[in-house]
């Protein structure tokens, strides 16, 4: 069965939830004997690759302006997935879901996977809001079958639009922790194992990074002589605007480790090594960063908003969304109380097992 892949901006190593979603979860749908197609954006490719771990990758020219891109990259891969005759169009996310009748009118199968309601995320306007809305709409109202990857996005389609026939939860994963040190990068950015707080994520406003940085500078205000403990941020931003540049200055100013967006051996020294990780954001789909922190059995601190309450940590990990002193309060105690290893329970989120799930969703589709 030949599957074609869109709305992800590509693979390998491109930042993002739905990059990393799509990074592991294809070469398993190969290696359980699709053909796999996956149609990458060419401004964030700088490889030639022609097939990664078994996927076949097609790069499409789309421009670099975040309210274009998507929908003319999608309707690019939806004509290529047409020649190239695909059994099923694989679609993720909102945006590029606008054009799933389009799809459907050239004949073509189509999955549409519901990563969240991205209209929320405080980067868009009036106009991108609609549109996004339009694109769930549309997505949810004519794919032949919807994947959500939580239960908050399951009931949100229930409700707005009556969609519960093949509609399929199916979570995000994460893969096993890759324990290491790397005391060499460490030296470079400063800092030592078990003496620092991360946070992980795309330098975007709902990610709410620069309430960190307030809660990490108003403890740090507090306890003046632990000058060993830093915040660590790992992660850039896809458009630089004014957030993104606001938040960096915000960071240099207040002595905060900036890292750029790394992956890796890199990365998987900071999970392994740090005080706690913490996610503060104010819209999410199901976060792939928090599992993979959690893999590491990392303490976390994230904020109570419904997709990070579907993750059902305990009630002391959570702060009220947007409260910089519960948060900074939280960060405090962590800090000052053991060093802890905690064991989550991860059995959901193994991307073996949802490549099975996927699957079984394209056997049928066909049918």
């Amino acid at each position: 069965m030949k599957i074609v892949v869109t709305g992800t901006r590509g693979i390998p190593n491109i930042m993002g939830g739905v990059e990393t979603h799509c990074e592991e979860l294809f070469p398993r749908i190969v290696s359980l004997g699709f053909d796999v197609t996956l149609i990458r954006r060419s401004n964030y490719v700088h490889d030639d690759l022609k097939e990664w771990k078994g996927v076949k990758l097609v790069t499409l020219p789309s421009p670099k302006k975040k309210s274009f891109e998507a929908i003319i990259h999608t309707f690019r891969t939806i004509n290529r997935a047409k020649k190239l005759g695909a059994d099923v169009l694989h679609v993720h996310a909102i945006g590029p879901a606008l054009l799933v009748p389009y799809a459907k009118l050239l004949g073509m199968k189509v999955v549409f996977t519901h990563h969240g309601p991205d209209y929320d995320r405080d980067k868009w306007g009036f106009a991108a809001k609609t549109i996004l809305k339009l694109g769930e709409r549309m997505g949810c109202m004519f794919a032949d079958d919807v994947i959500v990857i939580s239960n908050v996005i399951k009931n949100l389609i229930a409700k707005k639009y009556g969609r519960t026939k093949n509609v399929h939860l199916i979570y995000n994963g994460v893969s096993e922790p890759e324990i290491c040190d790397y005391p060499e990068y460490f030296n470079e950015l400063g800092i030592e194992k078990g003496k620092y707080v991360l946070g992980m994520c795309r330098f975007v406003p709902e990610k709410n990074l620069h309430h960190l940085v307030e809660a990490f500078v108003k403890w740090k205000k507090a306890h003046t002589d632990r000058t060993d403990i830093k915040l660590v941020l790992a992660g850039d931003t896809d458009f630089e605007d004014s957030y993104s540049l606001g938040l960096k200055e915000m960071a240099r100013k207040n002595g905060v480790v900036l890292t750029g967006f790394i992956k890796g051996r890199k990365l998987h020294s900071l999970l392994t090594n740090c005080r706690c990780y913490c996610l503060p954001s104010s819209h999410e789909g199901l976060p792939i960063a928090l599992l993979e922190a959690m893999s590491y059995g990392v303490k976390v601190v994230v904020s109570d908003i419904p997709a990070n309450l579907e993750v059902g940590l305990p009630q002391d990990d959570y702060f009220h969304c947007g409260n910089v002193n519960e948060l900074s309060e939280k960060l405090g105690k962590i800090i000052e109380a053991p060093l802890q290893h905690v064991d989550y329970d991860m059995s959901k989120y193994d991307w073996d097992q949802i490549a099975d799930e996927v699957s079984e969703v394209y056997q049928g589709v066909r049918k």
